[in-house]
């Protein structure tokens, strides 16, 4: 599997992060080869299973992600917004080899602020981050991990954060459709004690991808 390089900016708009959001500890759960804890700070902890391959093959599936030639496909299945990706393919390009160069980096510079582990068990203590964020794999994989495993995973973010949880996007991967268990998971959480809503983000890439989930842990 290859392994995308996100840069902190990207994380800014999907997750609608203001200054005051990171004042605390931050998980960035399935982290792939995304630089934002490298230029976020010492309190952010980046969580993957690919990191248990050790730093040589997480660079060589670093190299692979950036090397992938896939999006012109997925913008024909319309997939991806055809006119975004036309306008930004190069500076996008750049911005993804310079966080993946940022990623690479810090993880042999800091090799304890990158943990390997996965949903939906994660090798972490109770209310141990004051926010967690989590992109690209919860309802974006919904044909195929279906909803008791997305309550397992949003029930194992919510047990390892103290004040909230952020996922994006939530739509499915192959069509940029809505997940249709989406409200049913909102309404079990709920019944939990937990706030849930959906935000408006500025970023614009995935075609029907413009809101993140945003839940209130409630204990």
């Amino acid at each position: 599997m290859l392994v995308t390089s996100r840069s902190a900016a990207e994380y800014r708009a999907m997750f609608d992060l203001s200054a005051t959001d990171l004042d605390g500890w931050v998980l960035d759960c399935c982290a792939g080869g995304a630089s934002f804890a490298a230029e976020t700070g010492q309190r952010v902890v980046a969580v993957d299973p690919v990191y248990a391959a050790g730093a040589d093959a997480v660079e060589a599936r670093v190299s692979a992600g950036l090397c992938e030639g896939g999006r012109d496909d997925r913008c024909a299945r319309g997939e991806l917004r055809m006119g975004v990706v036309r306008r930004h393919r190069e500076s996008r390009r750049t911005m993804r080899h310079v966080a993946g160069a940022r990623f690479l980096a810090d993880l042999r510079a800091r090799p304890a602020h990158y943990v390997a582990g996965a949903l939906p068990e994660l090798p972490f203590a109770t209310a141990a981050f004051d926010l967690v964020l989590c992109s690209h794999l919860l309802f974006t994989w919904a044909e195929q991990l279906g909803a008791d495993w997305h309550l397992r995973a949003l029930t194992e973010l919510l047990r390892v954060s103290r004040g909230e949880v952020r996922v994006y996007p939530l739509v499915v991967q192959a069509t940029g459709e809505p997940v249709g268990f989406l409200d049913r998971l909102r309404d079990d959480l709920h019944g939990r004690g937990h706030r849930t809503e959906l935000r408006e983000v500025a970023y614009r890439f995935q075609r029907g991808a413009h809101h993140m989930l945003r839940i209130r842990v409630g204990r």
